[in-house]
């Protein structure tokens, strides 16, 4: 009997790790390890997550799954009072682009590419939320893009060195889906 794939329903144990794997992601931004760290800043590991599972999806579903965490994120971070920037914007954006790569025509999976597409994504997640302190005016205008360069910088190496040992794992359990 041929199972119609378009009415077959996802493996319960994938669609459970997938979700304890994204909660772990979130879980594992507080933690501040000897050697995680470079210049007080930590790997995203919420953006590690988004472009491990962008690379073998559409825009549409990187999308998605980069507002749902960038979400979860602002209400484990964000204060509750005012109008804080969204690492919604950012996230959501680097799923849509990192699907838009179609990884597998255009680039071969190895360690190297995931690490170059992840440290791309970094750069232009915290872009975003540098462009949403502006528009805020919280804070002096040089001051935000002066921290800006510091940040995305640490934030991009360490996120891109960390994003292999992340990929290759979640990688298999995605493909046995």
């Amino acid at each position: 009997m041929v199972r119609n794939r378009l009415f077959s329903l996802p493996n319960l144990g994938a669609v459970l790790a997938t979700g304890v794997s994204a909660l772990g992601s979130l879980a594992l931004l507080p933690l501040r390890l000897p050697g995680m760290e470079l210049a007080g800043i930590a790997p995203d590991w919420p953006l590690i997550w988004v472009v491990a599972w962008s690379v073998k999806r559409t825009p549409w579903q990187g999308l998605i799954a980069g507002v749902t965490l960038g979400i979860l994120q602002d209400a484990l971070v964000n204060p509750g009072v005012g109008w804080w920037p969204s690492h919604a914007l950012g996230l959501g954006v680097a799923g849509f682009l990192t699907a838009l790569l179609q990884k597998d025509r255009l680039i071969q999976e190895d360690f190297i590419s995931v690490a170059l597409i992840v440290f791309a994504m970094a750069a232009i997640s915290e872009t975003l939320m540098a462009v949403q302190w502006s528009i805020l005016g919280h804070r002096p205008l040089g001051q935000i893009w002066l921290d800006h360069q510091r940040l995305t910088l640490a934030s991009a190496i360490l996120s891109s060195l960390w994003a292999p040992l992340v990929y290759m794992p979640l990688s298999r359990l995605w493909q046995s889906e």
